[in-house]
């Protein structure tokens, strides 16, 4: 693990590192908030997982979630959205495709099976490297995200309910197989059987058996992505005949920006601490 920087913060650490990826083929590069209380106690640790054309910056940078991490003793992890570097194929022209578009898979298809293999990752990869240089307590993990991130987040619950205790999203792509910005990406990255993308799709991973405790959900009611990629609805019904429990709060007047997120980010906080626990020894 190299340090690319690290600075003060609420009496915490923020940091900002990168490792060499086996699973990606590139340097990988993610950020970690340590809480004051690091220093002297194992600490729960949340992923948060960006949206589409993002990478770790943009919640370090806009998500406000430091102070209230600080507070409750939370162990913030950000990883990348995807690989990158020149020899990473992909199509600049495409925002929903390729580089910064990693969906929180592993990719199958040539040529994006050499290096697309997010879900490699961030479950195995950097679980073992935080573990290793941060007071983290691996055995209380939660897990949030916004937007491509929000479908990372719940179908990473949904298939290792085992590994995460809480799970909560912003804006989450709901039905990512049949949503216009997520369908081509799946099929370029898994192949053209829809069968094959029902384990990287949160509704139909509850359609097919899988199941986690509850779920908070935040969604900007003026959100411009809502009718036609995040469709929050088909949750919520996949939800209610599964049993699963979901709070999911249509939030008036915001948008899909970091305006909206850092609006709630300290309700989803709270709610993954209560779930996880305080540090400890």
């Amino acid at each position: 693990m190299k340090i690319i920087s690290e600075a003060k913060a609420h009496g915490g650490r923020q940091g900002v590192y990168t490792t060499q990826s086996e699973a990606c083929g590139c340097d990988m590069t993610f950020a970690v908030f340590s809480p004051p209380l690091a220093k002297e106690h194992l600490c729960p640790v949340v992923w948060y997982l960006s949206g589409l054309t993002c990478t770790h910056a943009n919640v370090m940078d806009k998500g406000e979630y430091r102070r209230m991490a600080s507070e409750l003793g939370l162990i913030i992890v950000c990883p990348d959205v995807s690989p990158r570097g020149d020899h990473i194929p992909d199509e600049p022209d495409n925002w929903q495709f390729g580089k910064g578009a990693g969906f929180y898979l592993d990719a199958t298809e040539t040529p994006f099976a050499a290096h697309y293999k997010m879900e490699t990752h961030i479950l195995s990869e950097l679980p073992a490297l935080i573990a290793s240089h941060f007071a983290a307590d691996l055995d209380r993990q939660g897990v949030m995200g916004h937007s491509m991130g929000g479908h990372g987040a719940l179908t990473f619950a949904l298939k290792h309910p085992d590994r995460f205790k809480s799970c909560s999203a912003f804006a989450p792509i709901a039905q990512p197989s049949t949503a216009d910005w997520s369908r081509p990406a799946l099929e370029k990255y898994l192949g053209a059987d829809p069968a094959l993308w029902r384990r990287h799709d949160a509704t139909l991973l509850i359609e097919d058996g899988a199941r986690f405790d509850e779920f908070l959900v935040d969604q900007g009611a003026a959100d411009g992505f809502l009718e036609d990629g995040l469709r929050p609805w088909l949750l919520t019904e996949a939800c209610e005949k599964a049993g699963i429990s979901l709070t999911l709060r249509m939030q008036e007047g915001y948008d899909h920006s970091y305006n909206f997120i850092s609006s709630f980010m300290e309700d989803h906080l709270s709610w993954h601490s209560k779930r996880l626990g305080g540090p400890a020894a």
